[in-house]
């Protein structure tokens, strides 16, 4: 039976100005090839992220809590996708997940939201230019030996794309990839089933990249 994959809706603004609810194509598409079954979790108090105002965000009830941790264990596994802004309901999808150990794969902003989660720390860029859009290949990464990703991948040294212009500069979770220049490219808990945060897009790379289609095959057993 194929798994089903809940990933994280982002709160956006169609060309017109209305409110939409994102799943980025690419996400989807990846996991469809490799398998699985994407649904779109909505955020239980959505209404509150369309404002310019951040401080008209709540925090989530208990009664929300409570929804949004019910969307998650119907899930099979989770993906908290890229964005611009990361919210509570991120934050509390992330440490529901890690509690139950349900598989979870962060993606830039959805890797930051992970860091963040864990004690974290983010910070914007600076002098360095990582926001390089609809370029195949940007920068390198060496992963540590000792990972999950690097039992993925089997490879120390990777070369991924890259468009963030904020970086994690702490976090709790073990700290498994890092570019020339010194930026955290990804992270995770190699003791849960899956719980691994990237800094880079792969779902971009599914179509030219080898190792990508292994991340994501990987995932998607896990959720079975």
């Amino acid at each position: 039976m194929k798994p089903i994959i809940g990933i994280i809706l982002r709160p956006e603004k169609s060309t017109d100005g209305n409110d939409t609810l994102c799943i980025y194509k690419q996400v989807s598409d990846a996991i469809i090839k490799h398998g699985g079954i994407p649904l779109g979790i909505t955020p239980p108090n959505i209404d509150n992220y369309y404002s310019n105002d951040i401080n008209s965000t709540k925090k989530l009830t208990s009664e929300e809590v409570d929804t949004l941790q019910r969307m998650i264990d119907f899930c099979d596994g989770i993906i908290c996708q890229g964005g611009d802004d990361y919210y509570d309901y991120d934050l509390e999808s992330i440490t529901y997940s890690y509690k139950i150990d349900k598989p979870l794969l962060g993606i830039c902003l959805g890797m930051q939201a992970m860091g963040v989660a864990f004690n974290g720390k983010m910070e914007d860029i600076n002098g360095l230019d990582h926001l390089q859009k609809g370029i195949d290949y940007v920068h390198k990464i060496n992963i540590n030996p000792n990972s999950k990703l690097f039992e993925i991948f089997k490879e120390q040294q990777i070369i991924v794309n890259s468009r963030h212009k904020s970086t994690v500069v702490k976090t709790d979770l073990d700290i498994v990839g890092m570019s020339d220049d010194n930026i955290i490219e990804a992270i995770e808990d190699k003791n849960k089933t899956f719980f691994i945060g990237l800094q880079w897009h792969p779902e971009s790379m599914i179509e030219y990249d080898v190792l990508m289609n292994r991340l994501f095959a990987y995932f998607i057993k896990k959720c079975r």
